[in-house]
């Protein structure tokens, strides 16, 4: 019930007309709840949600869905860690002939720390996406899937 994040257990039956009398549908928040409701004998129903604004954009790897997950959770989440395609993509792009640059120049044209572009380079670092989109534009690469961007001339 609580641990299923794309469902909803309802307890009772929506009424229908002008709502005299009957007992109104309503959403189960804990355990006890839900056992009162079984003892009663009323009629409990688990449905799926949709079109809510967290399941919308699950598909799409949506970050809100996960930090209300964190924000619930009492276990210790671990921070998403770059994608090590991105990293290979910046090591490559950065030994190639007219990116040619050490990881201290690098860092100096996108104003960063050196530590933090050996970070983004060994796919350990946390994600910062402000940094990696500074560091994708320099060398013309997609912040998302590390393929080169082609010249608009």
């Amino acid at each position: 019930m609580a641990d299923d994040w794309d469902t909803v257990t309802k307890i009772g039956s929506k009424t229908k007309g002008s709502g005299a009398g009957g007992s109104r549908e309503t959403v189960v928040r804990g355990k006890g709840a839900l056992n009162a409701a079984q003892r009663s004998g009323q009629i409990i129903a688990t449905e799926k949600k949709f079109a809510s604004s967290n399941t919308t954009a699950k598909a799409a790897g949506s970050e809100g869905t996960r930090l209300t997950k964190v924000d619930r959770s009492d276990d210790i989440v671990a921070p998403q860690k770059l994608d090590t395609r991105i990293a290979e993509a910046i090591k490559q792009r950065r030994s190639q002939e007219g990116y040619k640059m050490t990881q201290a120049q690098l860092a100096q044209r996108v104003n960063a720390q050196a530590n933090d572009i050996k970070g983004l380079e060994s796919g350990n670092a946390i994600k910062n996406q402000a940094l990696l989109n500074k560091v994708a534009r320099v060398l013309k690469i997609s912040p998302k899937t590390g393929e080169p961007l082609v010249d608009k001339h």
